[in-house]
């Protein structure tokens, strides 16, 4: 008589099944408690984000108005030279500052000096434009458009800054720091003679040629 076969435990099986089904919910939950800690952090970051640049603004902006004396800068020009203003003594500087090189508006400002720099030198007046680019996109914008005369290059953003064209501005929606198109007309013992914030550059060349009269 054949005897009956024992069947096999299935302890092992349970065994997986118990593993399997206690690490799935273990990762989930690291995964969740992650994803909290990743959203907490950007939160945080958010509601920082509009106060630091409140401060930069505040930092980076202040008033100058005409009668003052000018604040004394030391920049480098297209050409390599250095420019200050203490060096300019004794004659009338038309200083313009504007946002960037070979843009529509900056080009069009920068043609109108151009154009007109025999009248504005017969006032005893030089041109200097200044940016925060470089000195060879300087070179390359006054190439370009045959300039006449000096473009400087604030660089490291500190005349911007004494000048107080350095603001936060908008552009659809998006917001970011960069030079307010603004022109200093500056006397010939260094004091601000006459002050043009927002320049239109339309009309910009006449209102300067008229201050200077």
């Amino acid at each position: 008589m054949a005897k009956a076969r024992r069947k096999k435990p299935a302890r092992k099986k349970k065994m997986k099944i118990k593993k399997t089904m206690t690490k799935k919910p273990m990762r989930k939950t690291r995964a969740k408690r992650v994803k909290k800690r990743v959203a907490r952090k950007r939160t945080v970051k958010k509601a920082m984000r509009p106060a630091a640049r409140k401060v930069a603004v505040q930092e980076t902006v202040k008033t100058l108005t005409e009668g003052l004396p000018a604040p004394d800068f030391r920049l480098q020009s297209d050409d390599a030279n250095w420019v200050s203003l203490s060096d300019l003594r004794g004659k009338k500087v038309v200083l313009y500052f504007y946002p960037k090189d070979d843009t529509p508006g900056c080009t069009k400002e920068a043609c109108a000096f151009r154009d007109g720099i025999s009248q504005i030198q017969a006032l005893g007046a030089a041109v200097y434009g200044v940016s925060v680019d470089d000195t060879e996109s300087h070179r390359r914008f006054k190439e370009k458009y045959n300039l006449n005369f000096p473009l400087l290059a604030d660089t490291d953003k500190k005349t911007v800054q004494d000048y107080g064209v350095w603001k936060e501005k908008n552009m659809y929606g998006r917001t970011y720091m960069g030079i307010e198109r603004t022109t200093f007309l500056i006397d010939a013992d260094g004091k601000i003679q006459k002050i043009f914030p927002k320049v239109d550059v339309e009309v910009h060349y006449d209102e300067v040629l008229k201050a200077l009269g």
